[in-house]
C-alpha cells in the first residue's frame, strides 16, 4: 500500500504538468491563430487607410465642397445623428465662417428605442454631446469613428442615480448591422473616417438627439426618461439651434437656415 501511494504522489506532479503544457499549447495556439487572422487581415494604420480611400472619398465629396464654397477638408465638424429619422448629418466649417450643412447619410442600423443611454447592454445608441476620441482602422466594421461616450455628462447623471456599468465603445462605424452603434455603411464610413482624419479628431463634435428638435417635439409617448433628461435634452436642442436647419431652396440644393435664437424644440 506505501508502494502504491508514493506511485500516485509521484503521478500527481506529472499530470499537473501535462496540465500546464496543454494550456500553454492551447493559448500559444490560440495566439497563433489570431496572429495568423491579422496577418491575413492585414493591420492598417490611420495613414493606410487615408491613403487607400483618400482619392476616391475625395472625388465623391469634391462636389460638396464645391456646392458650400469651402476649401477641403474643413476646419471644424459636426456630426448630427438623429435616431427617430434615422440619418447622420454632417456640418463643416473653416475659419470664422459659420457651420454650413454638407451632406447626410442614412442610418442602416442602430438599436435601442428613443431616450439616452443608461447602462451597459440596454441596446440604447447614446443621447447627448460627444467628442470623436479615436479612429479605428482595423474595425470589424470596415472603419470606425469612436465617440467619447460615457462623457462627463452621463458619468456625473450615473453617479447621481447610483448606475455604475454604463457601458462603452460605441461607434460609428461601416456595415449595415449594429447594438448601440450607428451603423453607417462602408462607402460612408470611408468617406467620415478620412475627412475626420484629415480634419483631426480633436476638432469634431457630435450630437446625437432622439429626433430632430430644431424642428420637432418629442413624441408624446417617450419610453420612461430619468429625471434630468429635461437638462438634457435643453442642452442638445441648443446646439441643434446653433448649426440651423436643413431645407429644400428653389434649385432643389440643401441650403442652411438660421434658426432665431429661442428658436427649435426642446423638451415640453
Amino acid at each position: 500500500m506505501g508502494l502504491m501511494k508514493r506511485r500516485k504522489w509521484l503521478l500527481f506532479p506529472v499530470l499537473l504538468l501535462m496540465i500546464l503544457c496543454a494550456m500553454l499549447l492551447r493559448t500559444r495556439l490560440q495566439a497563433e491563430a489570431k496572429d495568423i487572422l491579422q496577418a491575413i487581415k492585414g493591420k492598417k494604420t490611420v495613414a493606410d487607410r487615408v491613403q487607400e480611400f483618400g482619392d476616391s472619398v475625395w472625388n465623391r465629396l469634391s462636389p460638396d465642397f464645391q456646392r458650400v464654397g469651402m476649401e477641403y477638408p474643413p476646419d471644424r465638424i459636426v456630426l448630427v445623428g438623429l435616431k427617430q429619422e434615422r440619418v447622420l448629418e454632417v456640418w463643416v466649417s473653416k475659419g470664422n465662417q459659420r457651420p454650413r450643412f454638407l451632406k447626410s447619410y442614412p442610418v442602416l442600423g442602430a438599436s435601442g428605442t428613443l431616450g439616452p443611454k443608461l447602462r451597459e447592454g440596454d441596446l440604447q445608441v447614446p443621447e447627448g454631446l460627444y467628442r470623436i476620441d479615436s479612429l479605428n482602422p482595423n474595425s470589424l466594421f470596415h472603419l470606425a469613428l469612436r465617440v467619447n461616450y460615457p462623457n462627463p455628462f452621463d458619468k456625473a447623471k450615473g453617479k447621481l442615480d447610483g448606475r455604475t456599468h454604463l457601458g462603452g465603445d460605441i461607434m460609428i462605424h461601416g456595415k449595415n448591422c449594429s447594438i448601440g452603434c450607428l451603423a453607417m455603411g462602408d462607402r460612408a464610413a470611408e468617406e467620415l473616417f478620412v475627412l475626420a482624419a484629415r480634419t483631426g479628431i480633436q476638432n469634431i463634435s457630435v450630437i446625437l438627439a432622439p429626433v430632430d428638435l430644431r424642428t420637432t417635439e418629442l413624441p408624446d409617448k417617450m419610453p420612461d426618461l430619468p429625471a434630468w433628461a429635461p437638462e438634457l435634452y435643453d442642452s442638445i436642442s441648443a446646439e441643434l439651434n446653433k448649426l440651423g436647419k436643413t431645407t429644400d431652396d428653389a434649385t432643389g440644393n440643401l441650403s442652411t437656415v438660421p434658426i432665431p435664437a429661442g428658436g427649435g424644440q426642446g423638451m415640453m
